[in-house]
């Protein structure tokens, strides 16, 4: 009994140390963060416990400045640390709602359009057409694509908002002997529809490189990266089932946005 009392003690006693100990660290970095930082770590840690769903806006600015008595450019410091994370929108004449944090689960092995992966897994989307126009490919652009020097080709620039984030930048480049007219509204929606279903032609495979890439200025511009410095980069060269590409793409991501999933099978 003695010694059953005596393995308590001892157990409560590295316990009970413990807890101070981490309770010490915890107030130590509480008093070493700024301000801003403090009201920041508040609403993020209200926005993942759900106190605040999706679709829900955040206290108004006035009411924060009462809340945590501090100035009102302390709580835009921190509500801009929110919105670069992702966590909320700015809306004006509104305030701060959060936004959805659900990433798309894109399929590396599969030949999946983006409109497809949208309607698959049920997400808002809207695709903005930043320039169409056709373009002769000299050698440094035949060596990235793999189209042959001097063909012509079609260049596409689509930017990708999911849930009300600038997410993907999508450029296109595509074989105007095979895809002869392309317009705006195409674009918009789904080139690989019209192509298999307008043109008639048959998509058979890609092959697909995977970089993280740094930021360039036409991702920083059309990119909601916040701090981020680097993207997820697919460059993909797509073929017919007659052999003849007809597709090279290279889709630029915002790394939290993104999930990218495979199923792989050991060969025997």
């Amino acid at each position: 009994m003695q010694i059953c009392l005596q393995v308590f003690r001892n157990f409560f006693n590295i316990f009970f140390e413990k807890n101070i100990s981490c309770m010490f660290f915890y107030l130590q970095m509480r008093r070493a963060m700024k301000k801003y930082q403090i009201i920041y770590k508040d609403l993020e840690k209200a926005i993942h416990d759900q106190k605040y769903q999706v679709g829900d806006f955040l206290p108004t600015e006035q009411e924060l400045v009462q809340s945590y008595q501090v100035s009102r450019d302390t709580i835009r410091k921190a509500l801009t640390l929110l919105v670069e994370e992702g966590l909320v929108k700015k809306i004006h004449g509104s305030g701060s709602q959060v936004i959805n944090q659900e990433q798309i689960n894109f399929p590396v092995s599969d030949l999946t359009s983006y409109q497809e992966l949208i309607v698959q897994q049920g997400l808002n989307s809207q695709t903005n057409v930043i320039s169409l126009d056709k373009i002769i490919v000299d050698s440094k652009l035949s060596e990235r694509t793999g189209f042959s020097n001097s063909r012509q080709v079609w260049r596409v620039v689509r930017q990708r908002v999911v849930d009300s984030c600038a997410s993907v930048i999508d450029i296109d480049y595509l074989d105007t002997s095979l895809v002869p007219q392309l317009n705006r509204n195409i674009a918009e929606h789904s080139i690989y529809d019209y192509i298999e279903n307008q043109l008639n032609l048959s998509i058979s495979h890609a092959f697909k490189e995977i970089t993280i890439d740094n930021a360039t200025d036409q991702d920083k511009i059309l990119i909601d990266l916040g701090k981020d410095q680097h993207v997820v980069c697919i460059r993909s060269k797509v073929y017919l089932t007659n052999g003849k590409q007809f597709q090279f793409t290279e889709s630029r991501h915002k790394l939290e946005k993104f999930k990218f999933v495979d199923y792989a099978k050991r060969r025997h």
